[in-house]
């Protein structure tokens, strides 16, 4: 599991159940996307929570999984600019 620390002591992660993340602090759990079936049982990855795409369609529920938490990773679980440490 990776942990995103901001500079103000807040944390981010794509959320598991490997680590008890309540002995660190006060949780505040949001949903990052809606993995759910279409219309013709192809499974797809919503991510507009976060402003993501949609992605998919995949053949099963594990695959669109996998490509949500990838994508989370790639492109979510980065310091936003402001909370960014900077150096001179």
């Amino acid at each position: 599991m990776e942990l995103i620390v901001t500079p103000s002591g807040n944390c981010r992660c794509v959320y598991g159940e490997d680590v008890d993340l309540s002995v660190i602090g006060k949780l505040s759990i949001q949903r990052g996307s809606h993995v759910e079936p279409d219309e013709n049982g192809q499974w797809m990855a919503d991510l507009s929570p976060v402003d993501g795409p949609s992605l998919g369609p995949f053949g099963n529920r594990s695959e669109a999984l996998r490509a949500e938490v990838a994508w989370l990773h790639q492109h979510w679980l980065l310091p936003a600019p402001e909370e960014a440490l900077h150096t001179d």
